[in-house]
């Protein structure tokens, strides 16, 4: 990268840890906020431009899609200009999508407008990730990436939120103009306020934490990598699948979106904890803990009542989505500083895909087996992440 931000002494550092942080965070906010967005604006979009549901689906796997497919070549743009310069740009550009988006007379427009905010969306987690890793050192960045990363779950919470509201008072049009007019000022925001130091050398505890020749470097990344693509595929196919499961039981549809939203909550919950659970008893522990939680309780689900089932969603959120932070705060841990903001877009890029196919493969099984069995080979899943673990240990070894 064109700058390369890493720990200062004393104050500064601190200083300049907490702005990254927040800035980082901010954009995870609106950007995690904008792709989830979209769930808002279909059904409004749906009559608007006369869409068959097939056509509904493939909007949406647009902006997702063209987000996933631009997180590698992000990185390489941010290694000639800068994470926080390219960063910045994909922020206003992701803005600009939306109120595009808020003008456009035709379907045609309103393509053109979400690949243009899957395209800007594209930048911020691999590289605002990267800025948060540099700018903490050593096991710290692990619980500011945790942090981070719980940071977008709110932003999926509260855009969406916010744009129902302003949905009560204003036609669509100017309210996704406004929201994504929100971009602009969080963009000129991150050009401000992200801190910038000079470059320089890989610190101590970063070539400690890397390693020279030890099997972390050849075999780390990947295994992690490996994780995360089950951890990913787990998530979005139970996900997927819960709200069947819940109606065989007898939820209506208002039951379901409370469902839903109670494993959201677990899950911003579990982000958040993990990361520092994470730096307290390891990785591994963590993974073997979350992932094995994950197995039990969905297993644990699949014959209780709708109402004891209900209770039981928060902390299955908690485990379903806790892996992620442990599974992102440690890249920087396997990665040479200089390529974390290429890993750091390989990792995100592989765990969305593996999101987004999990569901067809296991949408397969569905229309063999039923739901019920679906649910029960999903949660089985995760437990292929343990010897995984197992085999990561050495490269966190000190």
């Amino acid at each position: 990268m064109a700058e390369t931000i890493q720990p200062l002494a004393a104050t500064d550092a601190r200083r300049d840890e907490r702005r990254a942080l927040i800035v980082a965070g901010g954009a995870h906010v609106l950007h995690d906020g904008y792709t989830d967005l979209i769930y808002v604006m279909l059904p409004i979009w749906q009559p608007e431009f006369g869409l068959s549901y097939a056509a509904v689906g493939v909007l949406r796997a647009l902006y997702a899609g063209t987000m996933a497919t631009f997180q590698i070549p992000a990185t390489f743009l941010a290694e000639r200009l800068g994470a926080t310069a390219v960063l910045a740009a994909g922020t206003a550009l992701a803005g600009l999508g939306y109120m595009l988006a808020g003008i456009s007379p035709d379907l045609a427009v309103l393509v053109v407008a979400l690949f243009l905010g899957g395209l800007g969306s594209s930048t911020q987690h691999p590289l605002a990730s990267s800025l948060v890793a540099h700018a903490f050192a050593g096991p710290r960045s692990l619980k500011a990436i945790g942090t981070y990363n719980f940071t977008g779950d709110l932003g999926k919470m509260t855009v969406p939120l916010t744009a129902s509201l302003l949905l009560m008072l204003l036609p669509w049009r100017p309210t996704i103009g406004i929201i994504g007019g929100a971009g602009i000022a969080v963009a000129l925001c991150i050009l401000v306020l992200m801190p910038r130091v000079r470059p320089a050398a890989a610190t101590e505890q970063d070539a400690r934490a890397v390693g020279d020749h030890q099997p972390r470097q050849t075999y780390g990344f990947p295994l992690l990598f490996s994780i995360g693509l089950i951890d990913s595929a787990t998530r979005m196919a139970f996900l997927t699948y819960l709200p069947f499961l819940l109606t065989q039981k007898g939820a209506r549809i208002p039951t379901i979106g409370i469902a839903l939203t109670l494993v959201f909550a677990g899950g911003a919950a579990g982000k958040l904890a993990c990361a520092f659970i994470g730096a307290r008893i390891g990785v591994i522990a963590t993974v073997w803990l979350t992932e094995g939680l994950t197995t039990a309780l969905i297993l644990a689900l699949l014959p209780l009542r709708l109402e004891l089932g209900l209770i039981l969603l928060p902390l299955l959120g908690i485990a379903l989505n806790g892996t992620s932070s442990v599974l992102y705060g440690s890249v920087p841990a396997l990665v040479a500083p200089e390529r974390r903001a290429r890993a750091f877009g390989i990792f995100y890029t592989g765990v969305i895909g593996s999101g987004a196919a999990a569901p067809v493969l296991f949408g397969l099984i569905g229309d063999k087996l039923g739901v019920a069995t679906t649910l029960a080979v999903i949660g089985l899943v995760p437990l292929l992440t343990l010897p995984l673990a197992l085999a990561l240990r050495p490269s966190f070894a000190r």
